[in-house]
């Protein structure tokens, strides 16, 4: 293992602030709002503040607050954060991100989780953790050959928490976190604590009698599964079929790179919030610039690529814990029968009044509340 710091050379975001001066934008129908893709004026209103205010070196500095790390693991690079608690009998926890998300939307609930004496918390809830970028992505990417799945990602983190002499742990993830964080629990279940997640895919099985036991409530949940499938998937459709065809598009254009990030901060978050981005604009903007600055569009856009094959299998079986949060703006809403079958160890079910697929950006102070609350029943 090496110690990491983020150090992007000035040359490099030259060439941005050149990209973005040089762009040439597409005309756009009257009066279509957001229905078509991100609006014309919203664009142009955010590039002109990513050139002209976004402050990059302030992010990395913030970035590298933190002490960071790079290991080779199974053929690729892998980056993570650890930091530590100053509490003795912490536990480890290891945080998993997703697309289009980086280690940035950890950066909220790092100082609550690790220190929560600081924090108004209970120092007994303390985690020691572990925030890597998913291999192909960020910092730790591109990969470099085919095959880097959510099984090989699994079993490549729990190799880095072996490493970091982590015997048992704690997982926690969103979007592709939560596939990993569950993935993990059926690589290692004698060392998984226990898997918290906030993205569940649980699809009905098509047997009629299975669909007679669901209530009115459930059936509108499962709608929003299927507005996902025929309305908002075509990202995931592209990505899992065509990766590299995307990849060119968006590894030379930032202004492209950032549509196709921003789009999903906006229609996936909690419009209460009020934000015109769906997030913090600044943090969008850093989560945006890990991807631009290290070129991994295309080998995060892999990951769809290789799981599409097993999409539509039944799960496997998961024998540690799990507990599941459920955000009311998600992409779409989970039905918990559906959940309890596919997870028959499912222990924690909360339904949340605010928030959406950004939770540890949108609510870190209910997510960490939930985290500590699940884990304290399993010590």
């Amino acid at each position: 293992m090496k110690s990491y710091r983020v150090d992007i050379a000035q040359e490099d975001l030259d060439d941005l602030h050149r990209r973005l001066d040089a762009t040439r934008w597409p005309d756009e129908l009257p009066g279509v709002g957001w229905d078509r893709g991100v609006p014309l004026d919203h664009l142009k209103e955010l590039v002109d503040y990513w050139r002209n205010s976004y402050d990059w070196r302030a992010a990395e500095a913030r970035l590298n607050s933190y002490p960071q790390f790079v290991t080779e693991i199974d053929g690729a690079q892998v980056h993570f954060l650890h930091v530590k608690s100053p509490e003795p009998d912490a536990r480890p926890l290891l945080l998993s991100h997703g697309w289009p998300g980086s280690i940035v939307e950890f950066l909220d609930v790092i100082g609550p989780l690790t220190d929560p004496r600081a924090h108004g918390g209970d120092p007994a809830d303390a985690f020691h953790l572990v925030i890597p970028s998913l291999p192909g992505f960020g910092f730790s990417g591109p990969t470099k050959e085919v095959g880097w799945d959510v099984r090989r990602i699994a079993r490549a983190l729990n190799e880095l928490m072996d490493r970091l002499g982590y015997d048992r742990y704690a997982v926690q993830g969103g979007d592709w976190g939560s596939f990993i964080s569950l993935d993990l629990g059926r690589v290692a279940p004698d060392r998984v604590i226990g898997s918290c997640i906030t993205f569940v895919v649980a699809a009905p099985s098509g047997d009629p009698a299975e669909m007679a036991t669901l209530e009115p409530a459930d059936l509108a949940r499962l709608g929003t599964l299927e507005r996902y499938d025929k309305e908002l998937s075509a990202y995931f459709k592209l990505q899992a079929t065509r990766p590299q065809t995307l990849a060119y598009a968006l590894a030379d254009s930032p202004v492209g790179q950032l549509a196709w990030i921003a789009e999903k901060f906006k229609t996936w978050t909690d419009p209460a919030n009020g934000l015109p981005d769906g997030v913090d604009r600044d943090l969008l903007l850093t989560n945006v610039m890990i991807y631009w600055l290290t070129n991994t569009a295309g080998s995060s856009a892999r990951l769809y690529y290789e799981f599409a094959p097993l999409a539509y299998a039944p799960p496997e079986p998961v024998t540690v814990p799990v507990a599941v949060g459920v955000f009311p703006h998600e992409i779409f809403l989970p039905v918990r029968k559906l959940a309890e079958r596919d997870m028959p160890t499912l222990a924690r079910w909360t339904e949340f009044d605010s928030g959406g697929h950004f939770s540890a950006i949108e609510a870190p102070t209910a997510l960490v509340e939930d985290i500590r609350a699940f884990f304290q029943t399993l010590k």
